[in-house]
């Protein structure tokens, strides 16, 4: 699992799943691209991290239609990319009486659509003599089913078979796709989504995890393997982060 001087872009890097995994791979040598859309945050990132060579670049993955351009930029600019981990997501718990058309957008565009630009980008003129891996970070919310939150996983689910369509379509360009599934982690979007819920709510979705809740560091070591060339005859699988939560 060793990554020096590997570059790898991971989005959502301001906190949470996206930090966690910015400092693994750092640790294990790589140098990290780190996207997100405060930039102090991500700055706050960049101070734990080890190693040099790592770089802050802003941006709201939401603009779908100029990701492809601006990961192109970012390679001109910082050099080749040899992974990318998706980490950027929004979870907002809401039943179907309160649908409409713009959660639809918001949700589908930064969980899903984003996916799909960045690697759009990140495929472009690759050195095919060289392994590439892209790992997504869905939710086993695209596994089973939770009130309140068929939307998010909604989306989820289409990462995950946005994982076995690109690992098809990109073996030509010698890049690996995979996909990481947890389950609660105590993260600030499981804040939020406490906030949502009532105390019972929120209980019960807590005993559902028979080994608690994950940290972010457990779905980094997962996310750090599948990139790694450790798993470099591993594609097109979506991997639960779980504790135990499937089983239950």
């Amino acid at each position: 699992m060793n990554l020096s001087d590997k570059r790898i872009l991971v989005t959502g890097a301001s906190a949470g799943i996206g930090r966690a995994c910015a400092v693994l791979l750092s640790q294990l040598g790589a140098k990290v691209i780190l996207n997100g859309r405060n930039l102090a945050a991500l700055e706050q990132t960049a101070a734990e991290l080890s190693g040099d060579g790592h770089v802050c670049a802003p941006f709201d993955i939401a603009a779908t239609d100029k990701l492809s351009e601006w990961v192109k930029a970012l390679i001109k600019e910082h050099g080749y990319l040899d992974s990318f981990v998706h980490c950027a997501g929004i979870q907002v718990t809401k039943p179907i009486r309160l649908f409409d058309q713009a959660l639809f957008n918001e949700t589908m565009h930064i969980n899903l659509a984003s996916a799909m630009a960045i690697s759009k980008g990140f495929r472009l003129k690759r050195d095919r003599s060289k392994q590439g891996s892209i790992v997504f970070v869905s939710s086993i919310a695209g596994l089973i089913g939770q009130t309140g939150n068929t939307l998010y996983g909604a989306s989820k689910a289409g990462l995950m078979s946005l994982t076995r369509g690109l690992a098809m379509e990109l073996l030509r360009d010698n890049i690996r796709v995979n996909c990481v599934a947890p389950a609660l982690v105590a993260t600030e979007m499981a804040k939020r989504t406490q906030v949502s819920m009532t105390e019972a709510q929120f209980q019960h979705m807590v005993n559902q995890h028979p080994m608690g809740l994950g940290q972010p560091e457990d779905v980094a070591n997962a996310v750090a393997f599948l990139l790694s060339d450790a798993a470099k005859w591993i594609n097109a699988v979506t991997l639960p982060v779980e504790g135990g939560y499937l089983a239950n």
